[in-house]
């Protein structure tokens, strides 16, 4: 100990005992529980708090993190896990294979209704063999099972039963054998943690703290007048500010999200493929970006450095004759100002999106006026995450809104576009689709699964269940104090127990 402290000091370097990490969400995680992340805050914490069988690496490959060493069967039906047994839960109690098959089994149980439950659902069996060995049967064979067993691991003995409600006690207290665990809920809707020391790999920093602070600009200050550490995204306009600062250092990090209109196929007349049509070309999608940031406009569910991006789909034009020659095959009539329906009512478009969805104001502040001045009236509404839930995923009631995906390495998208699929709450049924999307599922060939998903990108993209927009540059900022910084793409805070923080 002493000579790793001499060790700092010859470096420049002393370590900041006692002082927290701190970050800035826009908005606290509503839930710490990986059975129901829903957002990206949520996500983020629970990579600090919870460890999955496996995790990337920073070449992003999928290696060990509580299997110890793992077997896949001839026959790729099956495959053998041998887990670490110098791991225990932030409450002490030992980690084993029983919380495995508890996880996978809460993951599946229909009464628990986890929005994550597609990531469990290729897994036919798990079985505890003895208390450090599983083996999971699979419904297909499988090629790389280790690259969708990043799925985060729940303590058995903190649940009654498989089936696990939101409500549970847990996700205020929650329990795992990530690098932090959770000391309090606090008043000011931050969250504090301190490392996790009963693990094989103790983070470098002692404390972290996630504090919501809902205006970003005040973010952006927060880490100029050094009350912050980090910053998730910086504002494009606070780019320059902050990259003249000799404290403050600018991280780039392209992340696996894209921004997208979605329209409500249950709802007339949008269930009509030339009215989402003629929508999508009433769009300037160059003009709803440009106030925002920077970034890679996509023509389908992919950002277009996935290798199931289809290049060959072309980009959305702005092409407002069409609009209205499609809308005129669809029985409209332009009566000078606006369109009408063939009920006579005019169309207009209920826009829905999170109150706290960074940027989202400008964009639909954007899109509304050029939709107005096309004869197509908006009504936008700005709802809270309570709100938004149980209008957009319980009742479908909107008629278009404004969100973005975030997926990991796998681009799992037959939840989003699968007719039968759990996040499907545009209402998209084609099964030219839902085959392709089976079929990817289904190959152990990844040269056939990257042909089959270029086919479903087209065929999505057709389809028009939404107007594909963008995918943002990002640059996280953090003060020059946090040394050793890598930064996961879908995660973030992935390898965030490599990080340290000095004086």
């Amino acid at each position: 100990m002493i000579a790793f402290a001499m060790g700092l000091l010859v470096a420049g370097l002393s370590t900041a005992q006692g002082a927290p990490m701190r970050y800035a969400e826009d908005r606290a995680p509503a839930i710490v529980n990986p059975l129901f992340a829903t957002t990206m805050s949520e996500a983020r914490i629970d990579e600090l708090v919870f460890d999955g069988l496996f995790s990337d690496d920073q070449e992003l490959r999928s290696v060990p993190r509580l299997v110890q060493s793992f077997e896949l069967a001839a026959d790729q039906q099956s495959m053998t896990l041998r887990l670490r047994q110098d791991i225990a839960w932030h409450d002490g109690q030992p980690f084993d294979s029983g919380d495995v098959v508890f996880s996978i089994n809460a993951y599946r149980d229909k009464g628990t209704a986890s929005s994550e439950a597609g990531r469990v659902a290729w897994i036919a069996k798990a079985e505890a063999m003895s208390p450090h060995v599983v083996r999971l049967q699979f419904v297909k064979p499988e090629y790389a099972p280790q690259d969708k067993l990043h799925f985060k691991i729940l303590p058995e003995h903190k649940f009654s039963s498989t089936t696990v409600k939101r409500s549970d006690p847990f996700r205020a207290r929650p329990v795992g054998t990530g690098p932090f665990k959770v000391e309090s809920f606090n008043d000011d809707n931050s969250v504090s943690m301190s490392r996790h020391m009963q693990r094989w790999d103790p983070a470098g920093i002692e404390e972290m703290v996630m504090r919501e602070v809902s205006d970003k600009n005040y973010q952006a200050k927060l880490l100029v007048y050094e009350s912050l550490e980090a910053l998730i995204r910086v504002l494009p306009r606070d780019l320059a500010t902050l990259q003249n600062d000799r404290k403050i250092e600018l991280h780039p990090y392209q992340t696996n999200s894209w921004w997208y209109f979605g329209l409500n196929e249950r709802r007339a007349p949008f269930g009509d493929v030339r009215v989402r049509q003629a929508i999508a070309l009433m769009m300037d999608v160059d003009k709803l970006l440009k106030p925002i940031g920077t970034g890679d406009r996509v023509s389908g569910p992919f950002v277009t450095s996935s290798p199931f991006y289809n290049h060959d789909v072309p980009l959305l034009p702005h092409d407002p004759n069409k609009a209205a020659t499609l809308l005129k095959s669809a029985g409209f009539k332009f009566d000078g100002e606006n369109w009408k329906q063939p009920n006579g009512k005019p169309l207009t478009i209920k826009l829905v999106t999170l109150s706290n969805l960074e940027a989202a104001q400008d964009v639909v502040i954007n899109v509304q006026s050029q939709l107005q001045n096309q004869g197509v009236k908006v009504e936008p509404e700005f709802l809270g995450m309570a709100e938004y839930r149980a209008r957009i995923w319980g009742n479908q009631d909107f008629d278009m809104l404004l969100s973005q995906w975030s997926f990991d390495r796998s681009e799992d998208i037959f939840e989003q576009f699968h007719s039968r699929g759990s996040r499907n709450f545009t209402g998209f049924s084609d099964a030219t689709t839902d085959k392709l999307l089976e079929q990817a599922r289904g190959t152990t060939d990844p040269q056939r699964k990257k042909a089959l998903m270029r086919q479903a990108h087209r065929q999505i993209s057709a389809g028009q269940p939404m107007v594909f927009l963008w995918t943002l540059d990002s640059y996280a900022a953090m003060s020059t104090r946090v040394k050793s910084v890598t930064i996961h793409p879908f995660y973030f805070f992935t390898w965030a127990s490599d990080w340290k923080l000095t004086r």
